[in-house]
């Protein structure tokens, strides 16, 4: 059976997504920014709205590069701001750093959704142009769809597996 590149990459999505789904259960509101505190002591480590608000720079720049206007999904200045790539991760304790949880998780679905999406409609020819950045990340991944792959698979399930470990540390229990 033949698949495109673009279904290749959103198959890997949509695994991704499920995950997030599933690490999203049971998380309150009042400890979506806040480290994990085994034992009342706080570990300096990333937590759920950190994790979400990075990722979710990452579905625009999948959909614009895609050239699926249509598609965009805009991300509001404090998320992009608190997750950007230099961006630090902070115990948020009185909820004034970091989006509500409602923001950040709708902001993060409806991107990779329309991400998935465009993904899916993506022709080959597209994804194996040059990918557009520079310095060390096109060495890594030289083609359009081998960045998006990235995006959407190794770089997602990274940060969804710190997501993971502050919700052992919350004995949460795994997703």
């Amino acid at each position: 059976m033949a698949r495109s590149i673009g279904n290749v990459i959103a198959d890997s999505l949509q695994l991704s997504l499920g995950y997030a789904d599933r690490l999203l259960k049971d998380v309150e509101p009042e400890r979506f920014a806040r480290f994990a505190s085994p034992g009342g002591q706080p570990i300096d480590s990333n937590h759920p709205a950190f994790v979400l608000s990075h990722l979710c720079i990452y579905a625009p720049r999948i959909i614009e590069q895609l050239g699926r206007d249509d598609l965009a999904v805009a991300v509001e200045d404090q998320i992009a701001n608190t997750g950007s790539k230099d961006a630090k991760c902070v115990d948020d304790a009185d909820g004034s750093i970091y989006a509500e949880m409602g923001q950040v998780v709708e902001t993060f679905q409806n991107g990779y959704s329309n991400a998935e999406m465009a993904l899916r409609e993506a022709a080959d020819d597209l994804l194996q142009q040059p990918n557009p950045g520079e310095g060390r990340m096109v060495e890594l991944f030289p083609t359009l769809g081998s960045m998006h792959a990235f995006y959407c698979g190794g770089h997602m399930m990274m940060h969804l597996g710190q997501f993971s470990a502050w919700r052992r540390m919350e004995s949460m229990g795994p997703a």
